[in-house]
């Protein structure tokens, strides 16, 4: 445990398999580099570390929503976790890996937003896979329904020639065309600003780098949907802690249940999301 940016406390991770590390603030991995790799996830380097504002990079949480809250316009994007101070449970070594548990839980400031009781966890094995499970579990006498999302970034050479594969012939929602549905045709290569959900894929989906010569494949646990998102030019230009230029180094791609995925959970029940990360050569 180290002082990171901002003054906000920080896991260090320094493994034989891998380096990484993780925020206590939005249980928030903001790196990992396995061994004889460079860096997978992209950081902004304007990224704002403050208390009540979310880390632009890395692998924020979203919950219990994705995106607006439906019924409340003044809520938090995404939900409230990513900017809440989480605590952490256990760091542990598991052969060359090491696990990190941070938790959260609802207190009088998430009831402004959510009034239901629930605890969150967030387990992330760092090593020659990233995995990060996220494991909620509805500590309430009511059953409630949750969105849930690791909107991971990864850093790439220039987003211009990647291609994103594992998304053929699936339907998705496009929230920059009216939230139109849609359907994909054969691998997905963004050209212009991106936000799409896509529905009912349980697949693992591939993100090729011909610039940097390697794979990102990420495999999905319990996750029924796929968000991508890249907010291209004039957008990443009007975001102070993104800035211009900064569209080109990455791409999100989101282990998710959100939308027409939306997680249904009766009282004293758990459910578990996780997202596996692996890197190959091209």
């Amino acid at each position: 445990m180290v002082t990171g940016n901002g003054g906000l406390p920080k896991v260090v991770v320094t493994a034989a398999s891998c380096s990484g590390e993780m925020y206590l603030h939005g249980g928030h991995v903001t790196s990992w580099i396995p061994r004889g790799e460079s860096e997978v996830l992209y950081l902004s380097p304007n990224s704002l570390w403050q208390d009540g504002r979310a880390i632009r990079g890395g692998v924020p949480v979203c919950f219990p929503w994705f995106g607006d809250k439906a019924d409340d316009p003044k809520a938090p994007a995404h939900g409230f976790v990513r900017t809440k101070m989480w605590e952490l449970q256990s760091i542990e070594t598991i052969g060359n890996d090491v696990v990190v548990s941070l938790s959260t839980q609802a207190d009088a400031n998430s009831h402004r937003w959510w009034t239901h009781k629930f605890r969150l966890v967030c387990r992330v094995t760092f090593g020659t896979n990233l995995k990060i499970e996220l494991m909620v579990s509805n500590e309430d006498a009511t059953q409630f329904a949750f969105e849930e999302a690791l909107h991971a970034y990864f850093r790439v050479g220039d987003v211009k020639a990647i291609a994103i594969q594992g998304l053929d012939s699936t339907r998705y929602i496009d929230k920059i065309d009216h939230r139109i549905e849609k359907t994909q045709s054969g691998e997905l290569r963004i050209s212009a600003e991106t936000d799409r959900v896509y529905l009912a894929t349980q697949r693992n989906i591939e993100v090729l780098d011909s610039v940097w010569q390697r794979r990102i494949v990420i495999k999905k646990q319990a996750s029924d949907s796929m968000v991508v998102w890249n907010p291209w030019q004039e957008k990443s230009a009007s975001m102070g802690d993104l800035g211009a230029g900064e569209w080109k180094n990455f791409v999100c791609v989101e282990t998710s249940n959100v939308g027409n995925s939306t997680v249904q959970l009766a009282p004293g029940q758990k459910h578990s999301m996780a997202a596996v990360i692996h890197i190959e050569s091209l």
